[in-house]
């Protein structure tokens, strides 16, 4: 995939739900929580990264940016992949949707002691199991992973917002 294909984003503080979402799909996206516009359009410059905003002078400022319109989910997801279609928009579930790292297999023995695996009342997963290493956070495919999956093929599919 090209950096046209898999841009990196910089989402801004009204953005947090959809940074989430792109990280589902493995995007790169930092989320800018507490900053002032100029620290936000200054990062985003740095990191070579595209701003995703819901604030019109922000966006008007920073060449590289998408204002997002909606506050719909769904509707930003939408607008996001009409403006980088070649971007990837099915879930990899392959970064941290909380800090934005990248995943990395669990296994017995690793780094990563077995007190960090789910707690004792939720069953563990049949299958892989991943592990953010720097919050520490596990994911495993489950029910949670497959009712994203079915949110982004409806929200992805519609016209409508939610």
């Amino acid at each position: 995939m090209s950096a046209e294909e898999a841009p990196r984003w910089m989402a801004d503080e009204m953005l947090g739900r959809l940074a989430r979402y792109l990280r589902f799909f493995g995007h790169d996206v930092a989320y800018a929580r507490g900053l002032a516009d100029g620290e936000i359009a200054r990062i985003a410059e740095r990191d070579g990264r595209e701003l995703l905003t819901r604030d019109r002078a922000l966006a008007r400022s920073f060449s590289r940016s998408i204002l997002i319109e909606s506050p719909f989910i769904g509707d930003q997801l939408r607008q996001v992949r009409a403006a980088r279609p070649r971007a990837g928009f099915r879930p990899t579930f392959d970064r941290c949707p909380e800090c934005n790292e990248p995943l990395q297999p669990w296994s017995r023995g690793s780094r990563v002691s077995e007190l960090d695996l789910p707690r004792a009342e939720v069953p563990p997963p049949d299958g892989p199991v991943f592990v953010c290493r720097r919050c520490p956070r596990r994911y495993w495919d489950g029910s949670h992973t497959r009712m994203i999956r079915a949110r982004v093929e409806t929200w992805l599919s519609a016209e409508a917002p939610e």
